[in-house]
């Protein structure tokens, strides 16, 4: 890192600022595809995990319990190679990006059950005595209340994810850390390792800051709404 300081460090990184970029943009299209992947999911098992059959509530745990407690590495690496040698011809953005969405799935189907489950069961009988079936209980009353309880946990698992797109770099991908990781240890770019990793740490605060403060914002809103509210009662 004694190059940190360098004046000819930094002026490589800049000349080569196209690959730093390149990364970055990699990274947000990475990061939208595999959220959207990972609420899809949180949302089919956060239903069927707070639904009355339990079967459905097996499967869920099955399979927040299997992703959770294996390591996001091991699962790109696995799915990556069992693509390959399926032959279906999946690249490596294609499987990293099923391999975070499926990871992340799992935390954001807790977050979503969590907050599901937070509501008073009277909501639940009072919507079946007006005729609602389970489907309309969620969409009409159970999923309105749950959104500001469930929405700063899952801003923090999509700066979570953000982070983890940083794991591609195992498979060899175009991502901001895996292309930062190539411009240091390449040929005519090696040795600017300073500058490239502060570059690639500070397009990574750009991008997950704004989120974490959003979330802290948010959480901290809803306290004092709630303190507000238990104090006018």
């Amino acid at each position: 890192m004694g190059n940190l300081f360098s004046l000819d460090a930094w002026m490589m990184v800049w000349h080569y600022k196209d690959t730093f970029i390149l990364g970055f943009l990699t990274t947000v299209q990475v990061s939208l595809i595999s959220l959207l992947i990972s609420l899809t999911l949180g949302l089919i098992f956060g239903l069927m995990a707070t639904s009355n059959k339990l079967s459905l509530q097996a499967i869920a745990r099955v399979y927040v319990e299997f992703i959770q407690n294996t390591p996001l590495l091991l699962q790109i690496c696995f799915l990556y190679y069992a693509l390959s040698f399926s032959g279906n011809g999946i690249g490596i953005l294609a499987s990293g990006i099923i391999s975070i969405g499926l990871y992340h799935g799992a935390y954001m189907a807790e977050v979503i059950r969590a907050g599901i489950q937070s509501i008073h069961k009277g909501q639940f009988e009072a919507a079946q005595s007006q005729g609602f079936d389970y489907f309309g209980t969620m969409y009409y009353i159970i999923l309105p209340q749950s959104i500001k309880i469930i929405l700063p946990p899952m801003v923090n698992q999509v700066v979570n994810l953000v982070k983890n797109t940083s794991c591609l770099y195992i498979i060899g991908g175009t991502d901001l850390i895996s292309l930062t990781y190539n411009f240091v240890t390449g040929a005519s770019t090696g040795g600017a390792y300073g500058p490239a990793y502060l570059v690639c740490g500070l397009l990574f605060f750009v991008f997950c800051y704004p989120l974490s403060k959003l979330a802290s914002n948010w959480e901290n809103n809803l306290k004092k709404r709630d303190r507000m509210s238990s104090t006018a009662k």
